[in-house]
């Protein structure tokens, strides 16, 4: 299956045009024949990568390591999405759509920095008013993190966005959208098969990297992060050894939850954000974990890039048949890779049997 969708891509598919309606005809045909619209893809879906590391990241501190079953995480994503667009449009003066000309580095990083912060709280006071008193509850957990999921996404409806242009309606869960600083409005010529690739894509694959890297050196050259793994492991002992292991639990649910607030900042600049997207980041945040494994970080990067590759790739590349097929199925293949690794790997790529 592999090997096929391999040659598929590479050799098999035809664009539009030479051969319309049979399955090997794509928007943009092989890698051979056009190899710049094939580098173009691959590009978008390391890029998407990084931006669904970052969220899935937070999700896989709280539930991959900690094992805490928190269904929240994406209604995390989608009001943090919502308060840094209200901080954004008041601190660029209400413009809407804003030319990224028109917005500076600080005007991006203020909303980044609210949305985190706020997000962070809402985690930490949900762990420690609803949670903490269930650990090892897999099922109250996840019934509890459901109904806060829903009573926070129905109130989002009721109250987001508060700054709309003139004559739209307020509220209701509308896409809104913030907009990049200026200096990463541009295109950088790769110098390779006539590529101009954007700038703020590349920003968003650094800022995964960069997250990608904090936390490992975090959870893995710090004392709290040690303190965090030990805890993990055994909690007894570590609780024995005068740790307390609430707090250092609550900082970890503290910083997964900041996490999801920083990925909607980035994916509200990047698509936007708007209702019912909490449903699908908290898909895709299990996604990753379930592929790259449980506990584990590095697991969580290789199944976010394998993620955006089978997403983007499958949605460039599925045959165009007709008016209404094929590229809506794309996100069937994500299930065939959940299934493919599950097979042969149930605890995931990088996850430790248990």
């Amino acid at each position: 299956m592999i090997l096929f969708a391999v040659l598929y891509v590479v050799v098999i598919t035809n664009p539009v045009g030479s051969s319309t309606g049979n399955w090997q005809t794509t928007s943009s045909g092989s890698a051979i024949d056009n190899p710049g619209a094939f580098l173009a893809t691959l590009l978008d879906s390391i890029t998407f990568a990084g931006w669904i590391f970052i969220v899935a990241s937070g999700f896989s501190l709280i539930f991959g390591l900690m094992r805490v079953v928190n269904m929240a995480h994406g209604v995390f994503y989608l009001l943090g999405g919502y308060i840094a667009y209200e901080i954004h449009q008041a601190m660029t003066g209400n413009g809407f759509t804003i030319a990224p000309s028109e917005v500076n580095t600080w005007e991006w990083i203020a909303p980044l920095l609210v949305a985190c912060a706020c997000i962070a709280v809402v985690g930490l006071v949900t762990q420690q008013t609803l949670l903490r008193w269930n650990q090892g509850q897999d099922l109250r957990q996840a019934l509890i993190t459901i109904a806060v999921s829903v009573i926070v996404a129905d109130q989002i409806i009721a109250h987001f966005p508060r700054t709309v242009p003139p004559g739209a309606v307020k509220f209701g869960g509308n896409v809104v959208s913030m907009t990049w600083p200026g200096w990463t409005n541009h295109r950088i010529d790769l110098h390779l098969w006539g590529v101009h690739y954007s700038l703020a894509r590349l920003f968003m694959l650094s800022l995964g990297i960069a997250v990608g890297i904090g936390l490992w050196l975090w959870l893995y050259r710090t004392k709290i992060g040690m303190i965090i793994r030990a805890g993990v492991d055994d909690r007894q002992m570590t609780s024995a050894l005068g740790i307390n292991i609430q707090v250092t639990f609550a900082i970890a649910f503290l910083a997964g939850s900041a996490l999801a607030g920083f990925g909607s900042v980035v994916g509200a600049a990047q698509a936007g954000v708007g209702g019912n997207q909490d449903v699908q980041w908290l898909l895709n945040s299990l996604v990753v974990v379930i592929v790259g494994g449980m506990g584990s970080m590095a697991g969580a990067a290789l199944g976010a890039l394998l993620y955006g590759l089978v997403l983007t790739f499958s949605s460039a590349y599925l045959p165009v048949a007709g008016g209404d097929c094929c590229s809506q199925y794309s996100i069937t293949l994500t299930f065939a890779l959940i299934a493919l690794v599950l097979a042969f790997r149930p605890q995931g790529l990088f996850g430790r049997a248990t």
